[in-house]
């Protein structure tokens, strides 16, 4: 793990990139951010979380990270130790966790519930799109206080690295850290007035096979009747009309994604 402080007294603003080690998205955003010497108005903590893992260009090594907070010490995995010492970074402090993802190529943020951090910061984010994750949140860092997940973009690309760039820029100018960006500079996040909420429902599960495909696309309603997703030539259909989330052919091992629910907007 690394971490670099900038500016003067202890940190209350935190961003976390590496989470995953086939995610580089985050450490280059905080590569370019370090490379301009910003001036910060408030002390802000950066920390590059599984360095070993992004080293070996694996999503982890023994355990996926953010399904292993809060850790432990004493635990057998690399990962179970990693958590306990990445959330003691974290104490204290409002965060942004970086992200990428298979199933959707523009910004959208993750909180485990609404609360006053993700009224006050998300609709400063460009991201169009919140999901409320509510109980599927064991063992990831959401759970943490003050803290907002974000994806970029898609897994291992240039447009991803560059977004998650301006959510940080972003995300320090919300809570007070950094000057806003100019509205020429930050990424476009679909022009957006307001900022869509989602609730997750339930998990999509996914049948043994050996190929996949999907045919909703995220984030739009697929109604009752509607073929979604297949597995080999079994195609999945929707008993009653919900919002798919995370959808993807091969993001999950065991999931297709998430059925979620459209519970309103934030400004």
């Amino acid at each position: 793990m690394d971490v670099i402080e900038l500016g003067e007294g202890r940190p209350e603003i935190a961003v976390v990139g590496a989470i995953h080690g086939d995610e580089p998205c985050g450490p280059r955003a905080i590569e370019r951010l370090l490379s301009e010497d910003p001036t910060v108005e408030r002390p802000v903590k950066l920390i590059v979380a599984n360095e070993e893992a992004l080293a070996a260009d694996e999503r982890y090594l023994d355990e996926d990270l953010n399904r292993a907070f809060p850790g432990d010490p004493d635990a057998d995995t690399h990962e179970g130790r990693l958590a306990h010492h990445v959330q003691a970074e974290l104490t204290g402090c409002t965060t942004l966790a970086i992200h990428s993802t298979q199933s959707y190529a523009d910004p959208f943020a993750v909180v485990d519930s609404m609360d006053e951090v993700t009224r006050g910061v998300a609709p400063h984010l460009p991201v169009d799109v919140i999901i409320q994750t509510d109980e599927f949140t064991e063992g990831r860092l959401i759970e943490h206080p003050h803290t907002l997940e974000v994806e970029a973009g898609l897994l291992g690309s240039d447009a991803a690295a560059d977004n998650a760039y301006w959510l940080i820029r972003a995300f320090l100018a919300a809570t007070g850290a950094l000057p806003a960006p100019g509205a020429d500079d930050v990424v476009d996040a679909g022009g957006r007035d307001d900022v869509d909420v989602f609730r997750l429902r339930e998990r999509i599960p996914k049948p043994s096979a050996e190929e996949y495909e999907v045919f909703a696309h995220n984030f739009r309603r697929v109604e009752a009747g509607e073929r979604f997703a297949a597995a080999d030539d079994e195609e999945l259909i929707a008993e009653e009309p919900f919002y798919p989330v995370l959808l993807s052919a091969y993001g999950y091992r065991d999931q297709f994604g998430y059925v979620a629910e459209k519970v309103g907007a934030i400004e």
